[in-house]
């Protein structure tokens, strides 16, 4: 991360589309658990092989929402916490 408008963001949830069939929401959360990032994936883009699933990301700034539940800011803050403690940056879903 070398530039200041970018931040660290973890994997704190996966859920699927109530729109679209097929479709992974991965959700990212600062280690405040104050803001977020979504992405979206196809479920056949996890079929083996396919491309890795990060557990953390670098975004930019402008790309996060922020997270208004206090619980759920929490509950991303807590995870993000136990991803920290046991995984590298650079480390994959497995």
């Amino acid at each position: 991360m070398t530039d200041e408008s970018e931040r660290r963001v973890w994997l704190v949830e996966r859920t699927y589309s109530d729109d679209e069939q097929n479709v992974v929401i991965l959700t990212y959360a600062t280690p405040d658990g104050q803001r977020d990032f979504r992405r979206e994936r196809a479920l056949t883009s996890f079929s083996s092989p396919g491309p890795e699933v990060a557990l953390s990301l670098v975004v930019p700034e402008r790309n996060l929402g922020t997270v208004n539940d206090p619980d759920e800011r929490e509950r991303y803050r807590t995870e993000v916490e136990r991803l920290i403690d046991a995984h590298d940056p650079d480390d994959v879903l497995g």
